[in-house]
């Protein structure tokens, strides 16, 4: 990454598909890109993920399994997409009377209607709401979860609070993220991010401007140091990252005091 890059990186505040010029038109873009690629959503994260997808998520889910195993406990899936993340989630949750169901939220309509077919024999309750702007009490959730979606919110700061907000004292984040790597790893890594995945990306979906988004949204994020950082303004305690496939991707986990 350049010194530019990096500088615009660092100030970074939250997603901008190209064309954006506020968050609210970034908003409305990845919406409209979420809806446009949908159908083959599921089948290119596998493709070009090379089926490491459902390894993160299963790792992630595990990290969980302590307040997933609470029939009481609330939990949401942001962002759900199509819904893998939260079906994950449901492995670790007890089956019977009595347990709360899993909210899967989503603002893309597309995405989350695929993700309502997988639900079907799921205690799982999919929601279409902005995750700025979540349809939940103040302290009223257990856990959150995200994989793969809170990098495109229009403002990251925004979203930790609006966390930290439906959150519970003693309530958990866990955010499953795509990260650039350094080094020779790091190397490889922007050749086949940048290379191959925006061009087999936008072959098969046929949404070429969608998969040169993913490899910049990526760039853009921040990185471990200073997404902790944010967290912890955000007023979360405990915070960290655990990096996955040699730190191509990992989760960052927090508690509200």
């Amino acid at each position: 990454m350049t010194v530019t890059a990096q500088r615009e990186h660092e100030v970074s505040t939250g997603a901008r598909p190209a064309g954006a010029t506020s968050e609210a038109s970034a908003a409305a873009n990845v919406q409209q890109m979420f809806d446009s690629i949908a159908p083959r959503y599921d089948l290119l994260n596998h493709l070009l993920s090379v089926g490491l997808d459902r390894r993160w998520w299963a790792r992630a889910a595990a990290s969980f399994r302590n307040v997933l195993a609470r029939p009481e406990a609330s939990v949401l899936d942001l962002c759900c997409g199509t819904g893998d993340m939260a079906l994950a989630l449901m492995k670790y949750r007890p089956a019977g009377v009595g347990e709360a169901p899993l909210l899967a939220v989503d603002f893309s309509p597309e995405m989350l209607a695929r993700g309502r077919q997988k639900f079907v024999s799921h205690n799982i309750v999919a929601i279409e709401a902005d995750a700025m702007h979540l349809p939940m009490a103040d302290a009223s959730l257990d856990l959150v979860t995200s994989a793969f979606g809170f990098r495109n919110l229009a403002n990251y700061d925004d979203g930790l609070a609006e966390l930290f907000r439906v959150l519970r004292p003693g309530g958990q984040i866990g955010i499953l993220e795509c990260n650039q790597p350094e080094g020779v790893t790091g190397a490889l890594y922007n050749l086949y991010f940048k290379r191959i995945l925006p061009v087999v990306g936008g072959m098969i979906s046929g949404d070429a401007a969608a998969y040169k988004y993913l490899p910049a949204s990526v760039e853009r994020f921040p990185r471990p140091p200073r997404m902790l950082e944010m967290i912890r303004s955000a007023g979360f305690r405990n915070a960290s990252w655990t990096g996955y496939t040699f730190g191509t991707a990992g989760l960052y986990r927090a508690t509200k005091p």
